[in-house]
């Protein structure tokens, strides 16, 4: 019976366990201790590494970057040593005209002369003042054919616009004339029916005076009346025909007057037309009168033969041009363009040594150029191999970098 009774599980069996899974809870954190060291250890040597790689990496970027500037440099002492040739070059081409044959040097000379004189004339015609613009000119070119009529026509409208405006001065002058002459007649007319009215009352006072003294005075007043009516009719009929000869004249005052405004208002019509026609052409070519219109066209017809003259030069430059430098190229000169540009060096010693000494200043300030270059190069150079003397691993690119320097430089 005691076999199959339930045994009761001992209490250090629990506490061993427990103890055991304390154990494995501990080493479970040892060991995590353990990694989290470890990679901290190794944390701190990638760090190290980074840091000594950074270092390495800054340390051949410094050096890349001294390369960087010295080929930079180097670029330019190369541009610099072209130049230089360059300048000796043309040096060695004066040398060379210089030693020409006097016979040959005088071809040479006769030509430049041509192409001196020819470019001389050039810039006279770009240097010489416009007398029309460029808007006139182009008008003129447009009109071309049509213009000397149209200047044609413009003159002989104006000169038939003096001609109506002196008629119609002459008509207002004549119409002005008999009215005058008109109101003159008028006036008279008033001033003799006054003295007609004033003879009339005369006459009758005579008469009356007359008989009055025939009467007190007893005498005969036949006599004395026929007198005074022969005076008063005498003078009446002078008036009377001065009076009527003025009312014709003032009817013919008034029917030329007439005329005259008809004639006047006829001519001015015709003044009008030729005037807008007039003023339509000015308006038209931009100008106030037909002079001013042939003005321009003469001067038009004159820069035509300046530009033909102008485009004639340019041809014969070009011709001469190209026979200097022909020439001159026989003589294997580096560049024999350049001659066409300085021709007057080649006819005038004073000019052809200003120019070699130009050249010769040059030449020397790019002596002291290249000079002070490649010392700036070497002096680079020697820092960099110092920088990197200690770090063989970093140096293999820069030592490449280096002996290209040299062939660039002509260091080696």
């Amino acid at each position: 019976m005691g076999l199959f009774r339930k045994k009761k599980k001992p209490q250090y069996v629990e506490e061993i366990l427990e103890f055991g899974e304390a154990i494995d809870r501990r080493s479970e954190k040892r060991a995590n201790k353990a990694k989290k060291n470890t990679k901290a250890k190794q944390a701190q040597k990638e760090r190290q590494s980074q840091e000594n790689n950074q270092g390495q990496e800054q340390k051949k970027s410094i050096a890349a970057e001294y390369c960087e500037q010295i080929l930079a440099a180097a670029k330019n002492l190369d541009e610099t040593k072209r130049e230089y040739k360059v300048v000796t070059d043309y040096l060695t081409d004066i040398q060379t005209i210089e030693d020409l044959p006097e016979a040959e040097l005088e071809k040479i000379q006769e030509t430049a002369q041509n192409v001196l004189n020819l470019n001389e004339a050039r810039d006279a015609y770009l240097n010489k003042s416009k007398t029309i613009s460029d808007a006139q000119f182009a008008q003129m070119e447009q009109l071309e054919r049509e213009m000397p009529e149209i200047i044609k026509r413009l003159q002989s409208n104006e000169s038939y616009q003096t001609t109506v405006k002196r008629d119609m001065q002459y008509l207002e002058g004549e119409r002005e004339e008999w009215r005058y002459y008109q109101d003159s007649l008028e006036q008279e007319e008033k001033v003799l029916r006054k003295l007609l009215y004033g003879l009339i009352g005369l006459f009758a006072v005579s008469v009356v005076a007359i008989v009055i003294l025939g009467i007190v005075m007893k005498f005969d007043i036949k006599m004395p009346f026929v007198i005074a009516s022969l005076v008063a009719g005498a003078a009446g009929a002078a008036m009377a025909w001065r009076l009527q000869n003025d009312g014709m004249e003032i009817r013919k005052a008034q029917a030329n007057i007439n005329r005259a405004i008809v004639l006047l208002n006829k001519v001015k019509f015709k003044y009008v037309n030729v005037t807008n026609a007039v003023d339509y052409a000015c308006e038209k070519y931009h100008v106030k009168n037909a002079y001013e219109l042939t003005y321009i066209w003469d001067q038009y017809l004159e820069a035509v033969k300046e530009r033909e003259k102008y485009q004639r030069t340019n041809d014969d430059l070009d011709y001469f041009n190209d026979k200097l430098i022909r020439q001159l190229r026989r003589y294997r000169l580096y560049d024999a363009k350049i001659w066409i540009y300085q021709a007057k060096a080649l006819l005038d010693k004073k000019e052809m040594v200003e120019v070699k000494h130009e050249l010769l200043v040059r030449r020397q300030k790019l002596r002291g150029g290249i000079e002070s270059q490649v010392e700036e190069v070497r002096a680079a150079r020697t820092e960099i191999e110092n920088m990197v003397k200690n770090r063989p691993e970093a140096s293999k690119e820069i030592k490449a970098i280096l002996d290209s320097l040299d062939e660039v430089c002509g260091l080696a």
